[in-house]
């Protein structure tokens, strides 16, 4: 009878572990996020870095959570096409994904999202800031980012070097003219003289600009406000003319480490906002960790791309799982969890308003000096000293 009673016993013992492993093994589950960036097309360079960072987030999170929850994400080139986001937008979530992570561009960002918001679906990004995308009121759109903190940034470098001329050279997309035009409003208003010059995308001659400029302004500073094609022959017109300036100074995608490499010729001196020196200084754990799984997966250093793709990544995994913690992630929640957000990351203290802005942003200033990219603005964030006056040529 004691052999039975305690056989009985161990049975339901054994049958009580199997039950709870079952329950362990149910609640783990596998979450697919969807990514839309130019993977090739103009913004293929900070398409790819952004697509960097995203892989560096889902590798993280999968050390991180292993045994208990998994994280894939499917990638759609977008080829640098608004037409194209959006029909990858559509793919990806006809693909079942919780949430999207991506983009690049504002006038691509714009109807993406729009597609994302359509189905519900949550979509975060880095690459778009031009304030009529929050502007919406769509309440599945978030960003980390926006122009404020790009326009604060050069304005701070341009007063830092107490010039008292620029001229602003802009490509008319409504994220750069924005911008530019932040720009030279504030300048202005603190009696600095600012003269614009536009340019359309198909422009491929920049030196009838460059000659205006160098004529008729005779700029201190020459602000640069496009993406990386527009930089780079605006730098070339620059090199061959000689304008007698003290600076170029240009925003997103100029200060880094691919440009250093793949234009040495045109970058030396040259400022543009980075979050990061080139090569990378860390010393927190999380930005460490980020640091040594950069250079695990993809043999590099990362610059600030790669580490706003990460960090945009990383607000929208934590969202999940408390979604899924909670039990509203199947129904809608997840919107109102990332906007619980508050956290400390590595572009600094991140929070959503309302309209899924991030408040707390600001930019910082690099200079490619020698193939690295040294911080030179904000003084406490730098890393070492700005040569000025000083140009590629």
């Amino acid at each position: 009878m004691t052999r039975t009673l305690a056989t009985l016993a161990a049975t339901v013992a054994a049958a009580a572990l199997m039950v709870g492993l079952a329950g362990s093994v149910a609640q783990a589950k596998d979450f697919l996020l969807g990514s839309e960036l130019p993977l090739t097309g103009n913004l293929a360079r900070v398409g790819q870095g952004m697509h960097e960072g995203i892989a560096v987030a889902i590798d993280m999170a999968n050390k991180a959570h292993a045994g208990t929850h998994s994280f894939k994400v499917s990638t759609i080139d977008d080829e640098t096409s608004p037409a194209k986001a959006v029909a990858a937008v559509e793919k990806l979530i006809g693909e079942g994904v919780v949430a999207l992570t991506g983009g690049y561009g504002s006038n691509i960002i714009g109807p993406a999202s729009e597609a994302a918001q359509k189905a519900g679906v949550v979509y975060i990004t880095s690459g778009g800031v031009t304030p009529d995308l929050t502007g919406r009121g769509y309440k599945t759109f978030f960003r980390i980012n926006n122009t404020d903190g790009y326009a604060l940034a050069m304005i701070g470098l341009v007063q830092q070097m107490a010039a008292k001329k620029v001229s602003v050279v802009y490509l008319n997309k409504e994220a750069t003219s924005n911008l530019a035009k932040q720009v030279k409003e504030t300048l202005g208003a603190k009696g600095v003289a600012v003269t614009m010059h536009e340019f359309d995308g198909s422009t491929s001659d920049f030196k009838p600009l460059v000659n205006k400029v160098k004529l008729q302004d005779r700029p201190d500073v020459i602000a640069m406000v496009g993406y990386e094609n527009d930089y780079v022959g605006i730098l070339r017109a620059a090199k061959v003319l000689k304008p007698d300036v003290k600076a170029m100074v240009g925003v997103w995608s100029l200060a880094t480490a691919q440009m250093a490499k793949e234009f040495p010729d045109l970058m030396e001196n040259v400022h543009g906002t980075s979050m990061l020196p080139f090569p990378v200084e860390f010393t927190q754990p999380e930005a460490l960790e980020f640091a040594a799984t950069y250079k695990k997966l993809f043999n590099k250093e990362p610059d600030y791309l790669g580490q706003f793709g990460y960090v945009q990544t990383r607000l929208l995994i934590d969202a999940i799982l408390r979604a899924d913690a909670a039990g509203t992630l199947a129904s809608g929640g997840l919107p109102d969890e990332l906007r619980k957000t508050d956290a400390q990351t590595l572009i600094g203290r991140v929070t959503f308003d309302a309209k899924g802005d991030n408040p707390h942003f600001t930019h910082r200033m690099g200079q490619h000096q020698g193939g690295k990219v040294v911080l030179v603005w904000p003084k406490e964030a730098a890393n070492g000293a700005m040569r000025f006056p000083a140009t590629p040529w």
